[in-house]
């Protein structure tokens, strides 16, 4: 069989898969390398891209990252290879959060998950109201599938878990408002329109709040009103799915990062939308709370998903295989 040729076209589109990935305040927290000899691309962690108030301990950042390895991992097997990943291969090297090498594939032994390519870049997310119309099961139990493949699980709450981790959140949205040092955080990420910035929201892509209070959405404005969209009204019954792994290692934030990606791509895949609610996991009373009666449980997001319009689009910088950004945003 042969092999596909690694040129710079190859890794380029490997890495606008990669940098297409969600990450928290769209900080977009990596950087890529390249060793041709090997066929190995490098993942590591930007340092100057963290959130001290949000993400003190960096896990955010890692699930970040963990969802850019997985669009690697697409990306790799659509075009013929057998990415083969090895989680924090170098204890000397800390930054280094993954490898991917692009090994041989072998004859009819191509992943399933090089289906969800085409989902990569149509996958964002939207922070709108959804219709209310609930998502089928069958898809419900396909994203769980997705995040257990890759070691992680996606618990679909009953109508009172899902009002109690909402109301979770709620308390952490409240108090972040109330924090001016979250506050100035959160919104050092907004971008002006026109402003052509590569990270961060644009604030066309914030969102309105709900007018019924009931989805604790999150608040990049702070006391900036004059900035918030008007508030609309968002379903009553939300479907939300909470992301965990039974450890709360650097190595399980990264496993639940590619969960992470893999059941969003795979909505993404059947029409679903969905966005992120991370508040109560920057609180860790908050975050411990959200465990309910489980045992062993290290839970790292909470998942809105449901049907409804495609929400505004984040800018990405675009990644030079020498690990250097490109700071041109990706169209």
């Amino acid at each position: 069989m042969r092999m596909p040729e690694v040129d710079a076209a190859l890794v380029e589109r490997l890495l606008y898969s990669a940098v297409a990935a969600p990450s928290i305040h769209n900080t977009q927290p990596w950087r890529f390398g390249m060793d041709a000899g090997t066929r190995t691309i490098q993942v590591r962690v930007d340092r100057a891209r963290t959130l001290p108030h949000a993400d003190p301990r960096l896990r955010a950042q890692h699930l970040s990252v963990g969802a850019a390895v997985f669009n690697l991992r697409v990306a790799a097997a659509h075009f013929g290879w057998e990415p083969l990943v090895h989680l924090l291969p170098d204890p000397a090297d800390p930054d280094l959060l993954a490898t991917v090498r692009l090994g041989a594939a072998a004859p009819g032994a191509r992943p399933a998950y090089r289906q969800l390519y085409d989902a990569v870049a149509r996958r964002h997310t939207s922070r709108l109201p959804f219709t209310g119309r609930p998502v089928p099961e069958h898809i419900v139990a396909e994203m769980t599938a997705a995040a257990r493949a890759e070691g992680a699980h996606l618990d679909m709450p009953d109508f009172a878990g899902t009002r109690r981790l909402l109301g979770l959140t709620a308390v952490a949205e409240d108090r972040n408002a109330a924090d001016p040092a979250r506050t100035a955080e959160a919104r050092a990420w907004v971008s002006a329109p026109g402003a052509g910035a590569p990270y961060g929201i644009p604030l066309t892509s914030l969102g309105p709040r709900d007018a019924y209070g009931r989805m604790p959405m999150r608040d990049f404005t702070g006391p900036l009103s004059t900035l918030r969209p008007p508030a609309l009204r968002f379903e009553r019954h939300a479907q939300v799915a909470l992301l965990w792994t039974p450890h709360d290692r650097r190595e399980d934030w990264l496993r639940a990062g590619q969960a992470l990606e893999r059941a969003l791509l795979v909505a993404t895949r059947h029409g679903v939308r969905t966005s992120m609610l991370h508040q109560a996991m920057e609180w860790p009373d908050l975050r411990a709370a959200t465990t309910g009666a489980r045992q062993r449980c290290a839970p790292h997001l909470l998942i809105r998903f449901g049907y409804g319009p495609d929400g505004g689009r984040t800018p990405r910088a675009t990644a030079r295989p020498d690990g250097e950004h490109d700071d041109t945003p990706v169209p």
